[in-house]
């Protein structure tokens, strides 16, 4: 019983902590990327702009207005007509948001170092900005029918030793809920999952085999130092990034799955702790929601541009410099392939990667 109240209240400091931390740092991230040089693309930046904004929603509506009031309040306000399917309509949306601008930003990541044409198609910033806009609208679209999912009813409670009956935005118990909500599990968790795992795949692997056509002393020239490290550094980066969203996701796609078959009745008590279940469910629940907190991290942060501009902004000194090599010694280039123009005069020759053709 101790383990259950101590669970308990970890998540009402948990929650708080993360809307505390997690919506300033989503807000400053979208300040950095679109008014500060931080050796992005024009498309990188509205796709990492785009995402800090609907990673801000969502922990407004989720973290803020759903868990967090209904671990500190008794009878929070979405618990009536209309919040409740309104909420569960703004939450859904953001949710498939986030998911899809990461899935889409990481096929157009593959797309532009795979094809010259598709990067020079992708490069243009409209392009990415309408791209960015459908994606926010589409997902909007698709929650629709999950304002429908939830029913407020009445339940009784004991306050203070005295019982009430209070209105509860509660879980539909019907064919029409359990539909939704499995096609919702795979379409903001299964689908993306498996596409930014597959996606960047292929990009270390276009990546190392395009490395390997070439000498050494001919990377040497085309960028002025030697790729290697840089290249397993980069290998090393979308591994991890992989890795954390699979890690952070992947839990609650199970729980969900697990919720919605052998527990899915009307019966089942989802507070009660004593069922490992649930408390597995919760957990999975604060690993989904941290990943909305650490997007800028693995997006941004790794940049090395984007912690030279920080000092900069922290430290109140002027705008930081323009990288001028092609590649420079920060991995976040391979979300950004930031276009640079030279001078003719500035190399007697060039190399361009057009096509890759496997030799026998």
């Amino acid at each position: 019983m101790e383990g259950i109240t101590v669970f308990v209240i970890v998540q009402k400091i948990y929650y708080p902590f993360l809307c505390i931390m997690g919506i300033p740092a989503n807000l400053f991230t979208f300040y950095m990327i679109c008014f500060r040089k931080c050796g992005m693309s024009s498309t990188a930046i509205v796709y990492l702009s785009c995402l800090a904004i609907v990673d801000t929603f969502y922990l407004l509506w989720v973290i803020l207005i759903d868990l967090t009031l209904t671990f500190w309040m008794l009878q929070p306000f979405w618990h009536s007509h209309p919040w409740c399917g309104i909420l569960g309509f703004l939450q859904y949306g953001t949710l498939y948001s986030s998911s899809w601008i990461v899935v889409v930003f990481t096929i157009e990541r593959y797309l532009v170092l795979r094809s010259t044409a598709a990067k020079q198609h992708f490069s243009q910033a409209w392009v990415t900005k309408l791209t960015c806009t459908a994606i926010v609208l589409v997902s909007h679209m698709v929650s629709v029918p999950l304002a429908w999912i939830n029913v407020v009813t009445p339940v009784n409670y004991t306050v203070d030793g005295v019982n009430v009956t209070l209105p509860r935005c509660r879980y539909r118990d019907e064919t029409y809920s359990t539909v939704i909500v499995w096609v919702t599990t795979f379409l903001s968790g299964g689908i993306p999952i498996v596409l930014v795992v597959i996606f960047n795949s292929l990009i270390s692997y276009h990546l190392c085999r395009a490395s390997n056509l070439f000498t050494k002393e001919e990377r040497r020239i085309m960028h002025g130092k030697s790729t290697r490290g840089m290249l397993r550094r980069t290998v090393l980066l979308l591994g991890t990034v992989s890795v954390t969203f699979v890690v952070l996701s992947l839990p609650r796609f199970i729980t969900y799955c697990i919720l919605r078959t052998q527990y899915n009745d009307e019966s089942f008590n989802r507070n009660d702790y004593s069922i490992p279940i649930n408390v597995a469910g919760d957990l999975a629940n604060m690993l989904q929601n941290l990943n909305s907190t650490t997007n800028f991290l693995l997006y941004c942060i790794v940049s090395r541009c984007f912690r030279r501009e920080l000092v900069q902004v922290l430290t109140c000194k002027s705008t930081a410099r323009e990288v001028g090599s092609v590649l420079t010694q920060t991995t976040m280039k391979v979300f950004s392939v930031a276009d640079h123009k030279t001078s003719p005069s500035s190399y007697r020759g060039s190399v361009v990667l057009i096509n890759l053709k496997q030799t026998e």
